[in-house]
């Protein structure tokens, strides 16, 4: 007998939604099997990595101080996604936007200007646009693959980070660690308690959360926007270009990276160095289609998301897991996930008999 898969006439909207959830549990259970595995109680492991971490104030501070880049960036990433304009690339503009905000505010004149912060705001944001703007110019004029033009320039924009860090930006008094000096106090974003390292950025991502949803869900561009994803030849046809889809949906996923590396840099970190990113560009990936490519569900899975960052420190430090072990649950989830979506929009069917 053959099969073959056919795309389904009309997929079920309650299993968008029940998706995200079966995939977390998948998750869960493949995670079990995997401590199993390594000889550990799984219980005990799961509670390790995700309830321990929330048994305390700043472990919730911490779950908000990660969860905050991957909500921003996922908000910007998900516009062009809806277009069908794949940004891979947001860990390269998110390096490029902290590598930006950190020259404002190591070399501004004037270091105790109230001024610093937002200068360093809009260098950050212009730099992760202009560098997601790359990718937008060679695929409307060019035609070629953002997925593979974004991704190379990642790398580019790590080497161009460690070059700065092992060399002109590089502190002297630094004990020749990479990294640059500390960033003045103006700066810097101000924590809400001197405790805990969660800080005054996370109203940026609050905004950009409403900002979004405003663009998306009611807003007629994004809705344009939308139809290119879905239908476009249908927007072709209503005279919305595809060009203007292509600029609009990388430029505000660059400008997203670029805030966040500004936050990054401005905020726990206070510096530049290798480390700026554990990732967070990959990760939104993740969290903006967990979050269906709603604002506020990728408010949630930014949450999960920041769990599993939280958890691996957790375990990695308490039992000697490997951190690698953060990467594992993510590539699952993703992969439950995608496995999900194909079964909501295409069906496997039996044709022909046995031979």
């Amino acid at each position: 007998m053959r099969f073959t898969i056919e795309q389904r006439p009309e997929p079920s909207a309650v299993m968008r939604v029940v998706a995200p959830v079966a995939a977390i549990a998948l998750t869960l259970v493949v995670g079990a099997g995997l401590f199993a595995a390594l000889g550990h109680n799984p219980v005990a492991m799961l509670d390790a990595f995700f309830i321990a971490p929330l048994n305390s104030l700043n472990g919730l501070s911490e779950l908000l101080l990660k969860a905050s880049p991957l909500i921003l960036i996922a908000c910007g990433l998900a516009v062009g996604f809806r277009a069908n304009v794949w940004n891979i690339g947001a860990e390269g503009q998110l390096i490029m936007g902290a590598i930006a905000a950190t020259g404002v505010g190591l070399f501004y004149p004037n270091p105790d200007s109230v001024l610093l912060l937002p200068l360093m705001f809009l260098a950050g944001m212009a730099a992760g646009m202009a560098w997601a703007a790359i990718p937008a110019f060679l695929r409307a004029r060019m035609n070629t693959s953002e997925i593979l033009v974004t991704l190379m320039l990642t790398y580019v924009a790590t080497l161009f980070l460690s070059w700065l860090v092992h060399g002109p930006w590089r502190d002297p008094a630094g004990f020749n660690y990479p990294q640059t000096a500390m960033l003045p106090p103006y700066a810097l974003f101000a924590p809400f308690d001197d405790a805990y390292r969660v800080n005054h950025s996370v109203f940026i991502t609050a905004v950009a959360v409403v900002v979004m949803w405003i663009f998306t869900d009611r807003s007629f561009l994004g809705y344009k926007m939308a139809v290119a994803g879905a239908a476009p030849l249908a927007a072709r046809y209503a005279g919305f270009r595809e060009s203007a889809a292509i600029w609009i949906g990388l430029l505000a996923g660059g400008a997203a990276a670029g805030v966040a590396g500004m936050a990054e840099a401005a905020g726990p970190l206070g510096q530049l160095s290798p480390n700026v990113s554990p990732g967070y560009g990959f990760a939104a990936i993740i969290v903006a289609f967990v979050g269906r490519l709603n604002a506020f569900g990728i408010v949630l899975a930014g949450l999960l998301m920041s769990l599993l960052f939280l958890g691996g420190e957790t375990v990695q430090v308490s039992l000697g897991l490997p951190s690698a072990l953060t990467r594992v649950f993510q590539g699952v989830l993703l992969f439950f996930l995608l496995a999900a979506d194909f079964f909501i929009f295409y069906r496997i069917r039996r044709v022909g008999g046995q031979n």
